[in-house]
């Protein structure tokens, strides 16, 4: 089944065009357009690509984070932790914020879907999505313990599913519209404040995915920015 992607301006459905390896081209006939990294399904059946394109982060002589491009670039450009973090700490709201950690985080990890949901004091409420139908923001809801995401929480650890068709804690939202992906691969990194439940980041893939330790630990600093995001703001 052919993924259908949204005009984020008018919503019409948009033409997608391979630009190069590693990127392709989303057009609507309104005008709108952008460029998105290829995801994992279009990189699957792409004879170019390499897994070298997600290699460990390392750090530049000014201590940021960088990472090294294939071996045949032998440049090395600042990571998008860095972009995250400035906007974590901008005056930017919540929602915006939000929104460009799950876009950056899907395209540095070529990933088709990228969430995060914040716990309200009783549900998990989805409150960003780089994949996912928008009109599913602040809809979709799953109480601890519910659904992979939930089973996170209450395990009080990150959870990877090969194939989500075979896990029967799967919940399905038809608002998120995510039936045009069929997803297969699912990884929910739950988020604490101390002891306290505070949200989840979840990373959905079509095809089967494994994470190396360094996309972990890339996770894991993406998590403890957007911790740092919603407490700033709570304080303002």
């Amino acid at each position: 089944m052919e993924s259908i992607i949204r005009c984020r301006k008018c919503g019409k459905k948009m033409k997608s065009a391979r630009v190069d390896d590693y990127r392709i081209k989303l057009s609507c006939t309104c005008g709108f357009s952008e460029y998105r990294t290829a995801p994992a399904a279009s990189k699957a059946i792409n004879p170019h690509f390499s897994k070298e394109s997600l290699l460990p982060l390392t750090f530049d002589d000014s201590g940021r984070f960088v990472l090294q491009q294939q071996a045949d670039r032998e440049q090395k450009e600042i990571i998008t932790l860095e972009e995250i973090s400035m906007l974590a700490s901008s005056d930017y709201n919540l929602d915006e914020v939000l929104m460009a950690v799950v876009e950056k985080t899907a395209e540095r990890l070529g990933l088709d879907i990228c969430s995060v949901y914040l716990w309200d004091g009783e549900y998990l409420v989805l409150r960003a999505s780089h994949g996912l139908a928008q009109e599913a923001l602040g809809k979709a809801k799953l109480k601890i313990g519910e659904g992979i995401t939930g089973s996170a929480v209450e395990a009080r650890k990150p959870l990877l599913v090969e194939d989500v068709s075979q896990d029967s804690r799967y919940r399905y939202f038809p608002e998120t519209k995510e039936e045009q992906y069929k997803i297969k691969t699912m990884y929910s990194y739950p988020i604490f404040l101390g002891e306290k439940p505070f949200g989840v980041l979840n990373l959905q893939s079509v095809v089967t995915r494994e994470f190396t330790e360094d996309e972990i630990y890339f996770m894991s600093v993406i998590a403890n920015l957007i911790l740092g995001a919603v407490k700033m703001r709570k304080r303002l």
